[in-house]
C-alpha cells in the first residue's frame, strides 16, 4: 500500500485509492487544468489511482504565472511529483501534455533512473518533427482569439467575453509559447513503451505524426485511432478510458 503525498499544488487525486497497484500520472493539453481528469477513475480500472498535474495558471493555481519554457517546467514538476513515484506508475499526456509527459520521462530516466512502465500520448506528433505552423504565442488579441476559435478547444462563449479572456490568455499564450519555443534534442530512446492516441478527424496531428512516436523507444509500440476531432479525449473518453485499462493491465 503506497499513500499518495496529496499537500502538493502540483498533484491532485480526485479520488485517492491507497489499494491501486499502479499510479497514472495525467497531464492536460494547453490551457487545460486538472479538472479534466476528474471522472476518469470512474471508468478506469480501479487498480490504478488517477492523479491529475496541476500546472500554474490554471484552476485553483490562476493566481500563479504559468511557464513559457519547457525546461524550467520539466525540472519544477519533477521535483513536485519524485515523493509520489513510490509504486509502478505511468504517464498520460494530451498535446502540449503528451510533450511535457515525453520529456518529463527522459528527465526522470536521465537523473533519477526511474522510468514508468508505459508512456501514452495523444493528439501529439511526436517531439523529432518540427512544427511548420507559425507561433501564435504572441498575436495581438483579435488574431490569437481567432487562432484558439480554430482550434476548437475554448468554448465560443470563453472567446466572446473579454473579461474572462483577459484572466486566461496569459496561461494560454505561455503554454502555446512552451510549444512554440521547444527544440528537439536527441538522446536514447526511452525503455519504456508508447501508445499513441490519434483521432480520426483532427486536422491538428496527423496519423504520420503519430505513428514517429515509434522512434523514441526499444519497447512495444502502439498507435489507436479514435472517432473524433483533436479533442476526442472529451467525445470518446470511455473508449480511450477502456484501451487505457487494457494496455495498464499488464503491470498491475
Amino acid at each position: 500500500m503506497n499513500c499518495p503525498k496529496t499537500n502538493n499544488p502540483w498533484l491532485i487525486f480526485f479520488r485517492p485509492n491507497p489499494q491501486a497497484e499502479l499510479r497514472l500520472f495525467c497531464l492536460p493539453y494547453a490551457g487545460g487544468g486538472a479538472g479534466i481528469f476528474r471522472e476518469w477513475h470512474k471508468e478506469l480500472n480501479p487498480k490504478i489511482e488517477i492523479c491529475a498535474v496541476q500546472l500554474p495558471g490554471r484552476e485553483n493555481r490562476l493566481s500563479e504565472p504559468a511557464f513559457n519554457r519547457l525546461q524550467p517546467l520539466i525540472t519544477a514538476l519533477s521535483q513536485a511529483i519524485l515523493e509520489n513515484l513510490n509504486q509502478p506508475f505511468a504517464f498520460f499526456g494530451h498535446s502540449m501534455g503528451g510533450l511535457i509527459c515525453f520529456e518529463l520521462t527522459r528527465y526522470l530516466q536521465q537523473v533519477y533512473g526511474l522510468t514508468p512502465v508505459s508512456l501514452f500520448v495523444a493528439g501529439a506528433g511526436a517531439p523529432h518533427i518540427p512544427d511548420t505552423k507559425p507561433p501564435i504565442h504572441n498575436l495581438p488579441p483579435p488574431e490569437f482569439v481567432q487562432e484558439l476559435r480554430r482550434f476548437n478547444g475554448t468554448p465560443t462563449a470563453v472567446l466572446e467575453n473579454q473579461e474572462l479572456m483577459e484572466l486566461i490568455s496569459p496561461t494560454l499564450r505561455a503554454d502555446f509559447a512552451v510549444l512554440e519555443t521547444y527544440i528537439y534534442k536527441t538522446s536514447t530512446p526511452l525503455s519504456c513503451a508508447i501508445t499513441a492516441f490519434g483521432g480520426l478527424a483532427d486536422t491538428e496531428v496527423s496519423q504520420a505524426e503519430l505513428a514517429a512516436w515509434q522512434e523514441h523507444t526499444t519497447s512495444n509500440f502502439s498507435l489507436q485511432m479514435l472517432p473524433g476531432n483533436h479533442f476526442f479525449i472529451h467525445e470518446n473518453r470511455l473508449e480511450l478510458l477502456n484501451l487505457l485499462s487494457k494496455y495498464l493491465a499488464v503491470y498491475i
